[in-house]
């Protein structure tokens, strides 16, 4: 393995791109488009370089496709953690020469593991399963404000309206079942997860779409990503307690269903509920207890290729 020598750190905003080297201690600013990018990279090695810039949706998507053309590893920086790094380093003044700065040294200071490569399939799904979520939430907005409506032009307007989202939702379904449909890998991985009890179609998807991790990371590593492992609050003799925090709110959010069926389900989940509810008195910490012991026997499905095991 190739250990860099090199950091360059990106601050990354929609119209354009703030650049250090620390290898060169130069700063530039680009657009942040396909040309100025492609232009930016030209001459950079291939190793010995690692590139990190924070996570920010589809603003890096066109340096990311830039980067793994030109075969440069990069590490996606969880914003969260880039702010942690800024307090312990006493790093107060914020401008997106100085963050890109930060960025480089976070590189050089940390071990940080390079990203994977964007599956575009998969990437596809995301896009067209956040819409589908936006709209079903949509829904149930317009739902209750129709519960409301007393005036009828009001409740008329209200019920085009719903009726448009369903027949939007349903659009994208069968795009989101015929993406996955075409791809032997991501129509078997849909089917492996299914057969855990309370993975049903929706929540398979959900993880295909927004948690591609699964089945190459450790149960812990996958749990923390989720935002369902618990971090600890102790200091000396104290001991607080452990709180979930940060992760993926959607996936969390389908798993914590996906437990609530599980528990009823299946005897040892239903038993891990009750011993954790009994220690904790809350039911919705055993409730997350279970949803990360299903994440955790997920992550091992996947990577063993294996079905659900009772």
């Amino acid at each position: 393995m190739t250990i860099p020598h090199r950091f360059i750190g990106i601050d990354v905003s929609k119209a354009h791109l703030d650049i250090y080297d620390d290898g060169t201690v130069k700063s530039e600013r680009i657009a942040n488009s396909k040309d100025a990018v492609a232009g930016a990279l030209t001459g950079w090695p291939s190793a010995g370089l690692r590139v990190i810039f924070e996570a920010t949706g589809s603003y890096d998507r066109v340096l990311r496709a830039a980067l793994e053309a030109a075969g440069i590893a990069y590490v996606r920086v969880n914003p969260a953690r880039v702010r942690d790094f800024a307090r312990a380093t006493g790093a107060l003044a914020k401008t997106d020469a100085i963050d890109a700065r930060l960025l480089a040294s976070m590189g050089r200071a940390l071990v940080l593991a390079p990203s994977q490569a964007a599956d575009p399939l998969r990437e596809k799904l995301a896009r067209l399963h956040r819409r589908r979520d936006q709209l079903v939430a949509m829904r149930a907005d317009e739902k209750k404000r129709l519960s409301l409506a007393e005036d009828d032009d009001v409740r008329a307007s209200i019920a085009t309206h719903i009726a448009w989202i369903d027949a939007e939702v349903r659009r994208l379904q069968r795009s989101i079942d015929g993406l996955v449909a075409g791809s032997a890998e991501l129509a078997g991985l849909r089917k492996r997860l299914q057969t855990a009890p309370g993975v049903g179609p929706v929540t398979a998807l959900t993880l295909i779409a927004l948690m591609p991790e699964l089945g190459q990371r450790s149960g812990k590593t996958i749990a923390a990503l989720a935002g369902l492992a618990p971090f600890n609050n102790d200091s000396g003799a104290f001991r607080g307690q452990r709180h979930i925090r940060g992760g993926r709110r959607r996936v969390r959010q389908a798993l914590y269903m996906a437990a609530l069926a599980a528990i009823r389900k299946v005897p040892r989940l239903a038993m891990h509920y009750r011993n954790v509810v009994a220690r904790s008195g809350h039911a919705k910490v055993g409730i997350i207890a279970v949803a990360r012991k299903l994440l955790v026997a997920l992550n091992a499905m996947v990577r063993t290729s294996q079905p659900f095991a009772i």
